[in-house]
């Protein structure tokens, strides 16, 4: 199996070395336009093998995408990372451009490929990839959700004093610090409802501290983080490479799901061998469903900015 990240940048060069050191692909290409960059960073990755005891190839090459091809899937991660004060929203104008050109060119090479976006405004460049290349909705998957779930589960670990592996919780809505839906009522510990444990307040301060999760990394790291994202599209990567069928909030285009249409969001998928095989329908409450509306109001009008580029 083989495995393209574009980008070789902190979130990328991640994500490479725990697919390499997991053992999820046979083969890792990463491409950067910084001439040495990637070659760099593979290099580097590839000198841990001994260490680590990992047996993956992994490659890098500057801007040559016909090294990419057969890719099984493709990470997207091209794009500038946000800066202190920045919004992912602010980001659309710079990073549509690179992404649609980075989808356009992959595909020269592999044709059949699964596309993962993790360039920020997520869901806008989910949505820009998916409508610029015409590929059918099920392999077009932005990751988002899978991080922003990775993030409330620790939040929520830390609040109950539990190891994080042991809770069940998930963030729908956009991937956005004031459009994601941290699902407080139906996360557990071991099955049992969070809301035995901790309470209302807590509860809410844990969902406004994921809500802000990149924010407060940005502002403690001077850029955006690139650890749990760069873990959070590997375990993506993962299921659809195993096809595990995992549950995992992801950003995909909807066609009625949720009472929302035209629009990448983030909801819960069953994630395999195909991309995305299902939409999984949760029962919201009226509060969620409200929320889960004005999530995607947002979403859409930032795809109102796409409108000259998808011309």
């Amino acid at each position: 199996m083989k495995v393209t990240i574009v980008g070789a940048g902190n979130v990328g060069a991640t994500c490479a070395d725990v697919i390499s050191y997991r053992g999820i692909a046979s083969e890792v290409v990463l491409l950067d336009i910084k001439e040495g960059f990637a070659e760099g960073k593979a290099l580097d990755i590839m000198q841990c093998a001994t260490n680590t005891g990992f047996n993956t190839k992994v490659s890098g090459v500057t801007n040559d995408y016909s090294k990419t091809a057969g890719s099984d899937v493709v990470v997207i991660t091209s794009g500038i990372p946000r800066k202190p004060g920045m919004t992912r929203e602010e980001l659309i104008g710079i990073n549509a451009g690179i992404v649609k050109t980075v989808a356009e060119n992959v595909l020269k090479y592999s044709p059949d490929t699964i596309i993962v976006v993790v360039s920020n405004p997520m869901d806008t460049m989910t949505y820009l990839a998916l409508k610029s290349t015409g590929l059918p909705k099920n392999r077009i998957i932005g990751m988002g959700g899978a991080l922003d779930s990775s993030r409330f589960r620790t939040y929520l670990s830390l609040a109950l004093d539990k190891p994080a592996n042991d809770i069940s919780a998930m963030v729908i809505g956009g991937h956005g610090d004031t459009t994601m839906i941290p699902l407080t009522r139906l996360a557990s510990y071991n099955g049992i409802p969070v809301t035995q444990f901790l309470s209302e307040e807590v509860l809410q301060k844990v969902a406004a501290d994921t809500m802000v999760g990149g924010a407060t990394l940005t502002g403690l790291l001077g850029t955006s983080a690139w650890y749990a994202p760069g873990a959070s599209v590997a375990y993506l990567v993962d299921s659809i490479l195993n096809d595990q069928k995992k549950m995992i909030a992801c950003s995909v285009f909807v066609e009625g799901e949720y009472g929302q249409n035209d629009i990448c969001i983030g909801v819960p998928c069953i994630i395999g061998k195909n991309g995305v095989e299902e939409i999984l329908a949760i029962d919201l409450n009226d509060q969620e469903k409200a929320l889960f509306t004005k999530s995607a109001d947002a979403v859409r009008s930032m795809n109102d900015a796409l409108k000259s580029i998808l011309v």
